[in-house]
């Protein structure tokens, strides 16, 4: 089978010749680049610096030749711009404050601001702009700043505000979405797309760093207060975001069609490590009408499947998201609370595919043994992957100071597995 076929296959619950693989194909099954660098070392790969394709997390690009080597089934295709609004193009070495030289954009790299051991970055790269990104010092990854403005005066509050970020797509991003999917068609693996637009409540897109200005409701916490004291205001704003994707992924599909087989819808969190940020009828009140519409359209109109990103103790609400529409879930955190793995997949393991939950990265990965590492690899493959309906991956990104010893004694696992 091809990545492709593999990845097909499994999404229509059927098992396919071996465990279908991802590594890289999106913001929330990525690596690290410092762990990127270690593993194109490890396999001997020309030792050039790694592309950040998202800052934000550090993400290092998956190349061709690394792919290969980790036996991933998928491409990913990203967003042309980056998480604070710059174009991933005009690469430039920068030197991290952990020593690493990585490539970066040079609109990105020629605005940091290096301050009290840490460093600031600002939206699309312009400092006439406060910033609106920090890597505080001894951290390796950018935390997104707050530039909520001023108080919030619901009398005043104008949906339009918080859907500043979202319009109506252009030829020039169609053009680019076509040359990206085409590229990524021809290595005959699985294409992952991350459009954008869909992701409904996500505090990432609330904070918003790549917007200039934000207005409406930008801090986490009124975010997630208003989902209880402006449901009516939150409805209005999805309403008018989702049919706003609709619109674009119409003119999407009569782009790329089936040069894309996954699309990346959301990254919203509604879990906790031990409980939900909402209830299940805040969830089906505010949100599943409008993942539905998109979903739906999705469904109808395409060969895509749909893909959720959802952290935490997720377990109460996999019906409504099951009910939504979407047909993958991600990360599968299986160390939170009521997230058994043979239960999830016991109960759910018929009606979506578990993109992740392939190995503990709270504990395990970062602080196991490798051979508790291969142990619980080997565990957890043999739980998911039984009749298809699923797609190997860590339970989110793989973080920068994971010993490397441990992701390579993961990626053997993974060989011994699929030989």
């Amino acid at each position: 089978m091809t990545g492709k076929e593999r990845i097909r296959t499994v999404l229509e619950h059927k098992e396919a010749d071996r465990i279908a693989v991802d590594f890289g194909t999106t913001p929330v099954t990525g690596i690290h680049c410092k762990v990127v660098e270690a593993l194109r070392q490890h396999y001997g790969l020309d030792p050039h610096p790694v592309y950040v394709h998202e800052p934000g997390q550090m993400l290092g690009y998956i190349e061709d030749d690394l792919a290969e080597a980790l036996g991933t089934d998928t491409a990913g295709c990203f967003a042309p711009k980056n998480s604070i609004g710059v174009l991933n193009e005009n690469w430039k070495e920068y030197r991290m404050p952990w020593g690493q030289v990585v490539m970066l954009p040079a609109k990105m790299v020629d605005s940091f601001t290096e301050k009290d051991g840490g460093l600031y970055s600002y939206p699309e790269g312009d400092k006439s702009l406060p910033p609106s990104c920090h890597m505080p010092e001894r951290c390796y990854f950018f935390d997104s700043i707050e530039r909520q403005q001023g108080e919030i005066d619901d009398d005043n509050l104008n949906v339009e505000d918080n859907l500043q970020e979202y319009g109506d797509i252009d030829e020039a991003t169609l053009a680019y979405w076509k040359t990206v999917t085409d590229r990524a068609a021809k290595t005959g693996r699985a294409v992952v797309a991350g459009f954008g637009g869909m992701a409904l409540g996500d505090v990432a897109r609330i904070i918003s760093p790549a917007i200039r200005e934000p207005r409406g409701i930008r801090s986490v916490a009124e975010w997630y207060m208003s989902t209880v004291c402006r449901p009516d205001y939150i409805k209005e704003m999805f309403d008018r975001q989702s049919q706003i994707a609709v619109r674009n992924l119409e003119k999407i599909w009569n782009t790329v069609g089936e040069n894309v087989d996954v699309v990346y819808v959301c990254g919203a969190d509604f879990g906790t490590q031990t409980s939900q940020f909402l209830s299940v009828d805040t969830l089906n009140e505010l949100y599943v009408p409008y993942y539905k519409r998109m979903n739906d359209w999705i469904h109808r109109h395409t060969t895509w499947k749909t893909f959720k990103h959802c952290c935490g103790a997720i377990y109460p609400l996999m019906d409504s998201l099951i009910n939504a529409g979407f047909d993958i879930i991600n990360p599968v955190q299986i160390a939170a609370k009521d997230m058994d793995p043979q239960r999830l997949k016991d109960e759910f393991g018929d009606r979506v595919t578990f993109w992740g939950g392939g190995v503990d990265t709270q504990k395990t990965l970062p602080f196991g043994t490798p051979a508790q590492v291969r142990e619980e690899v080997m565990k957890l493959c043999d739980i998911f992957g039984k009749g298809g309906g699923f797609v190997y991956n860590t339970v989110h990104n793989i973080q920068a100071n994971v010993p490397v010893e441990n992701v390579v004694a993961l990626m053997d696992t993974l060989k011994e597995i699929r030989a």
